[in-house]
């Protein structure tokens, strides 16, 4: 099961606290103070893994604690220090706080890792407090509290390309046919409910990774149907490929399909529309196709490349553009101020 949002509970480890003692040796009836510090508290540290794809495991565990410090005990020996709480989180993982709503990281590498919450500090033991005026301090302090906050975990797919269109264009058809993914296709709108990946695999041994994104109705950008839930996965993809059912038997005409999903993901974020993309005419084996395909094509004003999903046609070459998007904008420079 795929889930890409999560509220979970995380407490840092709370510090030892401090010992009170004083040596007791065989020849020295009032030895000073010994009193060792307590160990700090562990922290609590996201990380983020390529190997993980969800985050069902923090729907299912909402709450986590890091190790607490041990107190310090005689001989001014220090108290172990509690042991850090590791929670690995897929790449593509927003972190924010919740009670603020502030961002706090965007875990995009493998390895990249964040301290959400800091352990409590130790507390000294009677030792540190002995003084000229005070040789025998029969005190030591309590060890800090850990840290605690509500975080939220917003999961936004990395993929290379991501498909986009209305409901039952055929998109989880498309997907199953270029890579291994295998999503589940009928012809009930909303059939995807969660983004699919699959890997695909060229002539060349070049891969890259495509996104079947749930179906976009209007309104989506307001929550309508799907809703933003899925729009915001499209952040996160380097190219569009934008299918368009341009069969007779289509339930909405090709060129009111194309403005529609064109508007919502405008509206959602305009910077979108200027990402490298394809616009792509899917069920050309149906008969009367290539006429919804040809004004689909006038109303864009580019090339629109022509596909059948489901009887393989035309999608090597869909491939290939596809790459060829994808090595142009590798070759784009980028500016140095952020």
């Amino acid at each position: 099961m795929f889930l890409d949002h999560a509220i979970i509970k995380v407490k840092a480890g709370d510090g030892g606290h401090g010992c009170v003692s004083f040596r007791r040796e065989k020849f020295v009836p009032h030895g000073g103070p010994n009193g060792g510090d307590g160990g700090r508290g562990g922290d609590v540290v996201i990380v983020g893994r390529a190997q993980v794809a969800t985050l069902l495991d923090f729907n299912r565990r909402p709450e986590y604690a890091a190790g607490k410090g041990q107190p310090g005990s005689g001989s001014n020996r220090t108290g172990k220090a509690g042991q850090h709480l590791v929670l690995e989180v897929p790449l593509g993982t927003t972190l924010f706080d919740h009670a603020t709503g502030f961002q706090l990281r965007d875990i995009t590498e493998d390895g990249q890792s964040v301290a959400v919450a800091r352990g409590g500090r130790g507390g000294k033991g009677n030792a540190r407090f002995k003084s000229p005026i005070n040789q025998a301090p029969r005190i030591a302090e309590e060890g800090g509290s850990g840290e605690a906050r509500v975080l939220r975990l917003e999961l936004r797919l990395i993929a290379d390309a991501g498909i986009v269109g209305l409901p039952n264009a055929g998109k989880s058809t498309l997907l199953g046919k270029v890579s291994a993914a295998r999503p589940r296709v009928s012809n009930h709108p909303f059939t995807t409910l969660v983004p699919n990946l699959g890997i695909v695999e060229l002539d060349d041994f070049t891969r890259f990774v495509m996104a079947d994104m749930p179906g976009l109705i209007e309104g989506a950008h307001d929550g309508k149907g799907l809703g933003d839930e899925f729009l915001r996965h499209i952040e996160r993809t380097r190219t569009l490929v934008h299918l368009v059912d341009v069969s007779p038997a289509a339930e909405t005409d090709p060129i009111e399909a194309y403005d529609t999903v064109q508007e919502e993901i405008g509206l959602y974020s305009p910077t979108l529309l200027e990402r490298p993309s394809l616009v792509v005419a899917n069920k050309l084996d149906v008969q009367g196709a290539e006429d919804g395909a040809a004004r689909l094509e006038e109303h864009v004003g580019a090339e629109v490349v022509r596909i059948s999903a489901l009887v393989g046609a035309g999608l090597r070459e869909l491939l290939w553009r596809i790459k060829g998007l994808l090595d142009s904008e590798a070759e784009r420079p980028t500016s140095a101020c952020g």
